[in-house]
C-alpha cells in the first residue's frame, strides 16, 4: 500500500510484501442468475458468458502485473478481494442487468473471496 511504510506494509502483507512483486494463478468463479429463458433453458447463454469473462477477466488481468501493468491497481492495494471487485465491476457492465450474482476468486485453495456486490449491512 501507498499509504503505508515500509515497515507497515511487511508487518501488514508478509511474505507478499515483495517489492519486485509476487505472482498468483488465480481461479474465478462467477455465478450469474436470473429467469431461464424457455427457449434456450438457459440464464444467459454460455459462449456470451465466455466471451464478457475474457473480456473483463482475462484480458485486462493475464499474466499481468497488477500493480504496474494494470492501471485500476496504480491507486488500490492489488489484493484479492480488491481483485474480485474490480472483476464483478468490468463483468458488471457487460452482462445483462441483475444477471450478476457473485464473483469467487481463489487466491490459493485455502484463501477465498466471495464478492457479491455493494450490499447494505
Amino acid at each position: 500500500s501507498k499509504s503505508l511504510s515500509d515497515e507497515e506494509n511487511l508487518k501488514l502483507f508478509g511474505k507478499c510484501n515483495n517489492p519486485n512483486g509476487h505472482g498468483h494463478n488465480y481461479k474465478v468463479i462467477v455465478t450469474v442468475r436470473g429467469e431461464i429463458d424457455p427457449v434456450s433453458g438457459m440464464v444467459i447463454n454460455l459462449t456470451d458468458l465466455k466471451e464478457y469473462m475474457q473480456q473483463a477477466i482475462m484480458e485486462p488481468l493475464d499474466h499481468k502485473n497488477l500493480d504496474k501493468d494494470v492501471p485500476y491497481f496504480a491507486e488500490v492495494v492489488s489484493t484479492t478481494e480488491n481483485v474480485a471487485v474490480f472483476i464483478w465491476e468490468n463483468l458488471k457492465k457487460l452482462l445483462p442487468m441483475g444477471t450478476l450474482y457473485k464473483v469467487k476468486v481463489y487466491e490459493t485453495d485455502q484463501n477465498i473471496v466471495v464478492y457479491k456486490g455493494e450490499e447494505a449491512i
